[in-house]
């Protein structure tokens, strides 16, 4: 049963109506409390102030309004689904989780006025088919197919309005909302989340940024055998419309019961093209959302889809990863410490018990490259270990430093990679594919 694609909803552009939503869904959760208590009471119960909080009810709510703001609204939510992990209530965290693809869309009247407004009236004489309806909606643009004037099947990303004006104030109104409301864990400091999404967001909003980078990826893999980029057209992009090839595909989530060798495979080929991009490229898309990824099953490609949150590295920081790495598959905890503080985790005068605690966290982290043979995810439980030691570590009062971005930035990918290859159960030689690098 194919799952129901979300009704179309205005998307609101003015601070005033979003800001309008914001106290809407407070209020909406507010009730959800007053509802959930008196029916507690009704039954002779003795509510607790976090039960009526946590309702699968407001959970909802939280959710919803979110997709239906989009932008930054539904990014932040997107970003604690990915990398909160089980540290959130299962009901927000199952509800966070449909933000990662699932957007309300614009409705016609409102994608055509976008439309307008970039191109012109008369643009639908640049193509020979346009569809309105979209193939997918996320959280700053939607996506439609087309076919141009040649033939070309396109794929053409619009940003909604109001998106890139929003981006700074909708962070801090969903961080407040989510803290006044007690859907966050007491004392989990969401403040690298809310800066790293302010700044990706204003990355990814600029379309003819994400156009330079996506060309820069297409020429890097031109001659891949394994990998896919569309091509950008340039004549048709804007900063709020961005045109390219269309490319088919299924969603890597739908290869779960795929071939071992297949799922093993794909998940081997992501890995090596992290390290590609670290090491060679300098330059890392390091969004690692699932939906940035499709499987030509006929042709055995992965297509790349989604550039707008790629960031440069330079030689220096790229040699100072390296160099921890190295330390971590050797399990040299001194050239560990000495790598860290290089690269930015810590600073001189952090203090030695939290130097100790990073230095375990990051051997724990390297434990797939010290593997011999295949690392089986699926087995693992480093995820959960990793997220205990970091918990630990970001529970101590007077441990304040936090990470460079680009350090952030880096862990999210690899963390995604690690949560792809656990959904997908595969096998990977990490070692393999970093021996490469050792010298």
């Amino acid at each position: 049963m194919k799952p129901r694609r979300p009704e179309s909803s205005a998307v609101p552009g003015g601070r005033l109506s979003r800001l309008m939503r914001f106290g809407s869904l407070a209020s909406g959760v507010l009730g959800g409390m007053l509802a959930e208590g008196a029916r507690q009471l009704a039954q002779g119960k003795r509510p607790a102030f976090s039960d009526l909080l946590l309702t699968p009810g407001n959970a909802l709510r939280v959710a919803e309004q979110l997709s239906q703001l989009r932008g930054a609204a539904m990014k932040v939510g997107q970003l604690l689904s990915m990398d909160a992990g089980n540290l959130l209530p299962s009901e927000l965290s199952d509800m966070l989780s449909r933000l990662r693809s699932d957007a309300h869309p614009m409705p016609m009247s409102q994608l055509v006025g976008v439309l307008d407004e970039n191109w012109g009236k008369g643009w639908e004489g640049r193509f020979e088919q346009f569809s309105f309806t979209p193939l997918a909606a996320a959280s700053i643009g939607q996506v439609h197919a087309a076919r141009g004037k040649d033939g070309q099947r396109l794929a053409i990303k619009v940003q909604y309005p109001g998106v890139r004006e929003s981006i700074s104030s909708d962070v801090d109104n969903v961080a407040t909302l989510l803290r006044m409301s007690g859907l966050l864990p007491h004392g989990m400091d969401v403040a690298p989340l809310l800066q790293e999404a302010k700044l990706q967001l204003q990355n990814e909003a600029d379309y003819l940024k994400e156009a330079m980078y996506l060309q820069r990826f297409h020429q890097q893999l031109a001659d891949s055998p394994d990998f896919l980029v569309p091509l950008g057209h340039a004549e048709f992009s804007t900063p709020n419309i961005l045109v390219m090839s269309f490319a088919d595909g299924v969603a890597l989530e739908a290869l779960e019961h795929a071939p071992q060798a297949e799922r093993d495979r794909i998940i081997t080929l992501l890995f090596g093209l992290l390290l590609r991009e670290v090491f060679e490229f300098q330059c890392v898309q390091t969004d690692p959302n699932f939906a940035n990824y499709r499987y030509q099953q006929d042709t055995g490609k992965i297509v790349l889809l989604d550039f707008g949150a790629t960031r440069l590295y330079g030689r220096n920081s790229t040699e100072a990863f390296r160099k921890l790495l190295v330390a971590g598959l050797r399990e040299d905890r001194a050239a560990i410490s000495e790598a860290a503080l290089e690269v930015g985790y810590f600073q001189h005068e952090t203090l030695p018990r939290h130097r100790l605690l990073l230095t375990d966290l990051i051997t724990q982290a390297c434990e797939p490259l010290r593997h011999q043979g295949a690392y089986d995810f699926a087995m693992s439980d480093l995820a959960g270990r990793l997220r205990d030691a970091g918990w630990q570590l970001g529970g101590e009062r007077d441990f304040w430093h936090t990470p460079p971005v680009d350090v952030l930035l880096l862990h999210r990918k690899v963390g995604g990679l690690y949560l792809l290859a656990a959904k997908l159960k595969a096998r990977v030689n990490v070692r393999c594919l970093f021996e490469p690098y050792l010298i």
